[in-house]
């Protein structure tokens, strides 16, 4: 066995943010977000990744996938440690694996970390990977994130074990796609606030920076907290899966701050005013710092209370900009018969809203003409 930083090995893939300067001069590549990860094809027989976690309340998981399929998924210990991907397969033969993180960066654990450290195999080669189709990238929640996805229907304990990234509508939109993507997400947050009003958990708040969530000495040391550097990285379209927390506010009692601060979002003119003023201001915000990518908002797996808000939001950036690529999109319901676990949409769902968002990039033009009128998301399946 040979063992390789992973920086040291051209061919194979980063999946998701990270800070490249930090990540080099550690020798380790950190995987942040749910979603993050490695790609790579090797011709080896036994694949191996040397991996160092670390938590207090909420351990990392991690799936692999071998040529396609599912092969792996379990969480980490505390410590360095060896998984192994695969052995005793046919030398010379190109085995085409992902690796992703599972879960979400945990703001309320400072100490949940992930990073891969080395990469080792037998006698092989390391092969250049094909180009992407493309490059999505999601912003969203709970839905996003994977929470749910995975697990019996009865299940309501809030646990890693029923996150699974590597499951979501996102991932197999992507690979409906060919593209390489990114996930930004984090369970219960929103536009305006979260979904028990607390003002400080929002995806706009977050967005420009490495990793928001991901708190701790150890997570700064390694760039989270760092702003990002959109050049490296460009997707052709970013879809918005939020506001499904939002409308939960609107019918939980106010946040409380520490030192007499008090927020809550209100189902009533102003406060739908206030949250559709957030939303364009987030568009606005995507579009200055990716000027070519399609900008779709994608929303109704958990019901769609702020379906008209969010259109009229959407036409209003268009109007104000003088935008031609941005664009609303219904996607289909959760059901009693496609629910998962922690009451979130489970696979059934997860798998239509991923047709349902593919089908709709596949059909935009290159050069988008005018705001689209929605599609119905019947019409996608």
């Amino acid at each position: 066995m040979k063992s390789y930083s992973i920086f040291d090995l051209p061919c194979v893939r980063p999946l998701g943010r990270y800070h490249q300067p930090s990540a080099r001069s550690a020798g380790a590549l950190p995987l942040f977000w749910a979603g993050s990860g490695l790609e790579l094809c090797f011709t080896g027989s036994e694949l191996h990744l040397l991996l160092e976690a670390d938590f207090s309340s909420a351990e990392p998981w991690i799936a692999a996938e071998l040529n396609g399929a599912p092969v792996l998924r379990m969480p980490l210990n505390q410590g360095v440690q060896d998984v192994c991907v695969f052995r005793g397969m046919t030398p010379g033969v190109p085995k085409h694996v992902r690796v992703f993180k599972e879960t979400q960066p945990v703001s309320d654990d400072p100490a949940h970390r992930l990073w891969v450290r080395k990469v080792s195999g037998d006698a092989g080669e390391f092969l250049p990977l094909p180009a992407p189709a493309c490059r999505l990238e999601f912003v969203g929640d709970s839905l996003t994130s994977g929470e749910g996805v995975i697990g019996a229907r009865k299940e309501e304990d809030w646990v890693p074990a029923l996150f699974s990234a590597s499951r979501t509508w996102a991932k197999q939109c992507a690979d409906l796609m060919r593209a390489d993507f990114r996930l930004i997400s984090q369970s219960g947050w929103g536009v305006r606030s979260g979904w028990d009003n607390d003002p400080g958990h929002t995806l706009p708040g977050i967005y420009e920076r490495i990793c928001g969530p991901a708190l701790g000495e150890e997570n700064q040391k390694m760039g989270a907290q760092q702003d990002t550097d959109f050049a490296l990285w460009q997707p052709d379209a970013i879809l918005i899966n939020l506001g499904t927390n939002d409308a939960g506010a609107m019918n939980n009692p106010a946040w409380q701050g520490p030192v007499g601060q008090r927020f809550q979002q209100k189902n009533d003119p102003d406060g739908l005013a206030a949250f559709a003023d957030a939303a364009v201001d987030f568009l606005k915000m995507l579009r200055q710092h990716n000027p070519a990518a399609k900008l779709v908002w994608a929303y109704g797996m958990a019901d769609a209370p702020l379906q008209s808000c969010l259109e009229g939001a959407v036409e209003r950036f268009c109007r104000e900009t003088g935008e031609q690529s941005a664009y609303y999109l219904p996607l289909p319901g959760v059901t009693e018969d496609t629910m998962g676990s922690r009451q979130h949409p489970g696979p059934l769902c997860h798998a239509a809203a991923a047709r349902t968002a593919a089908q709709f990039l596949k059909q935009l033009p290159d050069d988008a003409g005018d705001c689209r009128d929605p599609v119905s998301a019947a019409d996608c399946l």
